[in-house]
């Protein structure tokens, strides 16, 4: 896992800087805890709370679906542990193409996860959303079904799957992190 902007693509990039510009001058700063993930580093956070099941389920779809890949990508990961924090199986996350970041809010130098603490009456997370989506950025704070508040991506389309078929899906990320 990657917190090097460096790693996004550069249109993107760009415009995550000027939000944590725009971020740190209105007395909010964020700091990127992740840009860049492969598609195992996925794999590990989706496992981690889903039934045995449910992974069994999905390796079978991914596979069916012409993603060997992806699917050996969950499987290899082996048993994960933790809470929710992602809908994406792996190559299905902006991550994974450079488009998306994960950032936290910085208060007295120290990572703030909460979305209920405010400062001056203003909570970190819900400036950096608002301040995303102002500049046309598809912000996580803003989703209906699984608010993602340290998320943004640059586009609007939830999934890569909404751009491209599976299979293809699949030979870029296997192309781009075929390790395994």
């Amino acid at each position: 896992m990657s917190r090097d902007l460096e790693d996004l693509t550069p249109v993107f990039r760009r415009t995550i800087e000027e939000l944590l510009y725009a971020c740190e001058r209105s007395g909010y700063p964020m700091q990127p805890f992740c840009t860049l993930r492969d598609p195992f580093e996925q794999a590990r956070l989706w496992r981690q709370s889903r039934t045995r099941e449910e992974i069994e389920d999905r390796m079978q779809w991914l596979r069916g679906g012409g993603a060997g890949f992806l699917a050996r990508c969950l499987e290899s990961v082996g048993p994960q542990s933790g809470r929710h924090v992602t809908n994406a199986l792996p190559g299905l996350s902006w991550h994974q193409w450079g488009e998306a970041v994960d950032c936290f809010w910085l208060v007295g130098h120290e990572a703030e996860w909460s979305v209920r603490k405010k400062i001056d009456g203003v909570n970190g997370y819900r400036h950096y959303t608002q301040t995303a989506a102002d500049m046309g950025l598809n912000a996580g704070g803003t989703w209906h079904s699984f608010k993602d508040w340290p998320h943004v991506q640059l586009r609007r389309e939830a999934s890569p799957m909404d751009v491209f078929p599976l299979p293809e899906i699949n030979d870029l990320m296997r192309e781009r992190f075929g390790y395994a």
